[in-house]
């Protein structure tokens, strides 16, 4: 393990610790003074955009972003998919923005003109390769200036409608709507700020939002405990339920799909590197398989030969007859793999269970209510 890994886990076990040590009370104390610094800058910046000290540029076209609050996984990559499938439909002309994550480039790259993806993930990032991949006819472009991404996007493709996926923060770009995902499983990051919590910014910012979209509402513990929270601080603000469900399982060593039904009674390594592992687990239990044992990475972590190594290993080790993966990961585990089980990937797709109809609405997406 690398040593900012090391301090990594460190920290998390400073957070977490129910009867902290000294040290993991100092380090505590760090993490808090982080915060404090660090929510003095996201507050002067909100009020710099809110007085009108800063603005926001505008492209000639419809944009909705779909964000968060907390830094990890909310489902915004499925919920990106419902939307954008559902605007092709509709026979609206759609475009994708997102920062790439994990890439190693810079700038605005184009990842798809609508075909298959023209970048690796190296380049791109495993979500933006991820989208290109699932959303045939739909322009994916990456960029941290999601402005002049979308300038380029809307010279290059004209969009009717250009979906900003993980830019609730990104306030220099003028949007017509934001939907901000919470998920029900851990909505508000430990309720803290970074880097003590996951919290990217304070509650008050959920006044910015136009509608809300309640992620994994079959794993949360107090649902309706969650929306009256969020009705205090947005009130009138549509609020919809979605879970995420499993729509196929794809084998990435025998190249073909599988039957949804296979994975039952199966013993399992379950191996993912994303923003919210737990769910992933809780996904897995909830297809019938026997977890035998599971491996833990890094949000968008590039696995190395050694990596590999570690899971054929665990396989063998826990008896596991299949590993299975996310989506996102397979894209970060191309070529060829050297396992004795089948690498399985799990992929899911939002349904909107609740409230389909008032957010449809609210974001002006045609039909999506007629597909939740």
């Amino acid at each position: 393990m690398s040593l900012g890994r090391r301090l990594e886990a460190f920290a998390l076990c400073a957070i977490s610790a129910e009867a902290p040590t000294a040290v993991e009370r100092a380090v505590r104390g760090l993490l808090c003074v982080g915060s404090a610094a660090y929510g003095g800058v996201v507050r002067a910046r909100n009020a710099g955009y809110n007085i009108g000290l800063f603005r926001a540029r505008r492209l000639p076209c419809r944009v909705v972003c779909v964000g968060n609050l907390t830094a990890g996984g909310t489902g915004k990559t499925p919920t990106v998919m419902a939307l954008a499938a559902a605007c092709r439909a509709a026979g609206e002309t759609v475009c994708i923005l997102l920062r790439g994550y994990g890439r190693r480039s810079r700038g605005v790259k184009v990842v798809s003109e609508g075909g298959e993806p023209v970048l690796g993930w190296q380049e791109a990032g495993d979500e933006a390769v991820l989208l290109a991949r699932r959303l045939p006819g739909v322009p994916v472009v990456v960029g941290e200036d999601r402005f002049a991404a979308g300038r380029l996007a809307v010279e290059r493709f004209r969009p009717q409608l250009i979906l900003l996926d993980d830019g609730f923060q990104h306030r220099r770009l003028y949007r017509e709507a934001d939907l901000v995902l919470l998920d029900a499983t851990d909505p508000f990051g430990g309720g803290c700020l970074l880097p003590r919590g996951r919290l990217r910014e304070p509650l008050g910012g959920l006044h910015r939002a136009r509608a809300f979209l309640l992620t994994r509402a079959d794993q949360g513990r107090d649902v309706e405990g969650l929306r009256r929270r969020v009705e205090r601080v947005a009130p009138g603000r549509p609020i919809a339920c979605g879970v995420l469900r499993l729509r196929r399982l794809r084998d990435l060593t025998g190249g073909r799909e599988r039957a949804a039904t296979e994975i039952r009674g199966k013993r399992v390594l379950a191996v993912c590197g994303i923003g919210n592992p737990d769910s992933f687990h809780r996904t897995v239990t909830e297809t019938g398989a026997v977890v035998a044992g599971s491996l833990v990475f890094r949000d968008h972590h590039a696995f190395t030969d050694a990596d590999l190594g570690r899971m054929a290993e665990a396989a063998r080790t826990n008896h596991a007859e299949w590993i299975v993966t996310t989506d996102k990961d397979a894209v970060r585990l191309a070529g060829p793999l050297p396992f004795g089980c089948p690498v399985v990937v799990l992929e899911v797709v939002l349904e909107i269970v609740e409230g389909a109809e008032a957010l449809a609405a609210a974001l002006g997406i045609p039909g999506w209510a007629r597909r939740g």
